[in-house]
Protein backbone atom coordinates (compact mmCIF):
# COMPACT_ATOMS: atom_id res chain seq x y z
CA UNK A 1 0.00 0.00 0.00
CA UNK A 2 2.76 2.31 -0.62
CA UNK A 3 0.74 4.19 -3.20
CA UNK A 4 -1.88 4.89 -0.85
CA UNK A 5 0.79 5.82 1.60
CA UNK A 6 2.08 8.30 -0.74
CA UNK A 7 -1.25 9.89 -1.63
CA UNK A 8 -2.07 10.83 2.37
CA UNK A 9 0.99 11.89 2.63
CA UNK A 10 0.88 14.30 -0.51
CA UNK A 11 -2.94 15.24 0.11
CA UNK A 12 -1.95 15.77 3.72
CA UNK A 13 1.17 17.67 3.07
CA UNK A 14 2.58 15.65 5.87
CA UNK A 15 6.52 13.29 5.62
CA UNK A 16 5.15 9.90 4.70
CA UNK A 17 7.15 8.48 7.53
CA UNK A 18 3.83 9.86 9.57
CA UNK A 19 1.50 7.99 7.33
CA UNK A 20 1.06 4.51 9.66
CA UNK A 21 -1.94 2.92 12.06
CA UNK A 22 -2.23 5.45 14.07
CA UNK A 23 -2.47 8.27 11.58
CA UNK A 24 -6.22 9.24 12.33
CA UNK A 25 -8.34 12.75 11.86
CA UNK A 26 -8.07 13.18 15.89
CA UNK A 27 -3.66 13.10 15.99
CA UNK A 28 -3.33 15.28 12.91
CA UNK A 29 -4.82 18.74 12.69
CA UNK A 30 -3.96 18.48 9.06
CA UNK A 31 -6.50 15.68 8.40
CA UNK A 32 -9.29 18.04 8.68
CA UNK A 33 -12.93 17.64 6.97
CA UNK A 34 -12.04 19.95 3.39
CA UNK A 35 -8.26 17.40 3.39
CA UNK A 36 -10.66 14.43 4.19
CA UNK A 37 -12.53 14.54 0.97
CA UNK A 38 -9.67 16.02 -1.46
CA UNK A 39 -7.71 12.57 -0.06
CA UNK A 40 -11.55 10.46 -0.35
CA UNK A 41 -11.06 12.25 -4.14
CA UNK A 42 -7.45 11.71 -5.72
CA UNK A 43 -7.36 7.95 -4.00
CA UNK A 44 -10.61 7.29 -6.39
CA UNK A 45 -8.57 9.08 -9.30
CA UNK A 46 -5.53 7.41 -8.27
CA UNK A 47 -6.57 3.82 -7.92
CA UNK A 48 -10.03 3.65 -9.70
CA UNK A 49 -11.88 2.68 -7.16
CA UNK A 50 -14.99 4.60 -5.53
CA UNK A 51 -16.24 4.65 -1.84
CA UNK A 52 -19.91 5.24 -0.73
CA UNK A 53 -20.72 7.63 1.32
CA UNK A 54 -21.31 5.74 4.09
CA UNK A 55 -17.41 4.60 3.53
CA UNK A 56 -16.40 7.99 3.33
CA UNK A 57 -18.58 8.55 6.89
CA UNK A 58 -16.64 5.87 8.57
CA UNK A 59 -12.98 6.44 7.42
CA UNK A 60 -11.41 8.49 10.30
CA UNK A 61 -7.85 6.42 10.69
CA UNK A 62 -5.31 5.60 8.06
CA UNK A 63 -5.97 1.94 9.49
CA UNK A 64 -9.80 2.28 8.27
CA UNK A 65 -8.38 3.70 5.20
CA UNK A 66 -5.78 1.07 4.05
CA UNK A 67 -8.72 -1.65 5.26
CA UNK A 68 -11.20 -0.02 3.03
CA UNK A 69 -9.54 0.09 0.12
CA UNK A 70 -7.96 -3.44 0.39
CA UNK A 71 -11.38 -4.57 0.39
CA UNK A 72 -12.13 -2.71 -2.96
CA UNK A 73 -9.00 -3.85 -4.88
CA UNK A 74 -9.40 -7.41 -4.01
Amino acid sequence: MDNLKKIVAKVLNIDEIRVNDSLSMSNAEEWDSFNHLLLISEIEKELGITFSIQEVEKIKSFRELRETVLGKLK
